[in-house]
């Protein structure tokens, strides 16, 4: 734990040490306020609830979270303080949950700093704050998945904008796995027990399902086991590029 704590520490200083954390956050929370209030017609609706607000989440993480991604492994191998990192005295596992969990906290710093909106739909009705807290939860979840895909593929390559758009293409395809623009590629083929395990691993229908207040143990579960199976496969990743 302590070996985690000091390289999530290290990761996080990183992040501030240059303007790109402050640029990322200003365009997260611009972005997030023209498609709220313009796109999400968060006036026009004349309801106390955070729905215009949430529902851009998953396209706005499509493109910002690998982004944060990209970077966390890429830039190691590609100026090579890879090799200096793993000298340290932890372990492949630590450093890659270390600096996932940087990562995360980052995206969770840029997320709570929407509280405006949280605020102002408090000062203008009565909204069902249970509801947005878990909405809040759910969308948290989703970016950790984003970040935890963007890891892996992060450490399979140098190049950082071929790792943003391979990371972007996949979480596409996990976003909108539920949905008939990916699920027709498997249709008149595969087997039905195939084309349902394919729907289920949609984002979008899990954090949906979060966002409306219904805080169900297999959504969180499945976000949970996202996370996991993709950070284990980041240390498999590097194991095998030590080996080499």
């Amino acid at each position: 734990m302590s070996g985690i704590r000091v390289i999530a520490g290290r990761e996080l200083r990183a992040y501030f040490a240059t303007p790109l954390a402050f640029v990322f956050i200003v365009i997260f929370l611009a972005l997030m306020g023209v498609f709220t209030f313009y796109l999400g017609g968060f006036y026009e609706r004349a309801q106390a609830d955070l729905s215009p607000f949430f529902n851009f989440h998953p396209w706005l993480y499509l493109f910002l979270v690998p982004a944060i991604a990209m970077r966390l492994w890429a830039e190691e191998r590609k100026s090579g303080s890879i090799e200096l990192l793993m000298t340290l005295p932890v372990t492949t596992t630590a450093a890659v949950i270390g600096k996932f969990l940087a990562a995360w906290a980052f995206t969770a710093l840029a997320l709570a700093l929407t509280f405006p909106i949280w605020i102002t739909v408090n000062y203008l009705g009565d909204p069902d704050n249970g509801v947005i807290l878990a909405a809040y939860l759910g969308s948290l979840l989703m970016a950790g998945g984003f970040l935890a895909i963007g890891s892996c593929i992060s450490a399979a390559n140098r190049n950082q904008v071929v790792a943003f758009i391979i990371t972007v293409v996949i979480c596409f395809l996990f976003l909108l796995a539920g949905f008939p623009v990916v699920l027709d590629f498997f249709g008149g083929w595969a087997p039905q027990a195939l084309i349902d395990t394919v729907s289920g691993l949609s984002f979008l229908t899990h954090f949906n399902a979060i966002s409306k207040g219904v805080i169900d143990l297999r959504d969180v579960f499945y976000f949970g086991m996202v996370i996991a199976a993709w950070l284990y496969a980041t240390t498999i990743v590097l194991e095998m590029k030590k080996a080499d």
